[in-house]
């Protein structure tokens, strides 16, 4: 099992937006390297959901409920279809997690522009125990 976050704009696309339809397609990827951890991505694995802009904050946690496809926008970029698990009961957010030694290693932090990424199973469980 691997463990994974995707970012997004609330203004955009939000988790309450994403927990309305409780199942969506994660798409418009246009990064190389995002395009990659897409595919790398396997049906149950864990996603943590995380706003990006002015919330700066993971607010939830999906799971991938179907590997890659052919992005419906886009036939030479791939999606995954995620599922709502759950809303964490406190978001945890950015400074939050820059002040955690543990998560200093954090691909988020060092490539902050990249819309889906690895985490670790440490990173993962950590900040599921930060959110509780």
């Amino acid at each position: 099992m691997n463990y994974w976050m995707v970012k997004t704009e609330p203004n955009s696309y939000s988790w309450d937006d994403f927990a309305q339809k409780g199942e969506d397609v994660w798409d418009g990827v246009r990064n190389y390297q995002a395009r990659n951890f897409l595919k790398e991505m396997k049906k149950g694995d864990p996603v943590l959901f995380y706003h990006s802009g002015k919330d700066k904050a993971v607010v939830g946690i999906a799971l991938v409920s179907e590997e890659a496809f052919p992005d419906p926008k886009d036939q030479e970029w791939v999606a995954v279809r995620i599922k709502v698990k759950s809303k964490l009961k406190n978001p945890v957010s950015l400074a939050a997690i820059k002040a955690e030694d543990r998560l200093s290693e954090m691909l988020m932090l060092k490539q902050s522009r990249l819309s889906v990424m690895s985490v670790s199973k440490e990173e993962f469980d950590l900040i599921l125990k930060m959110g509780s």
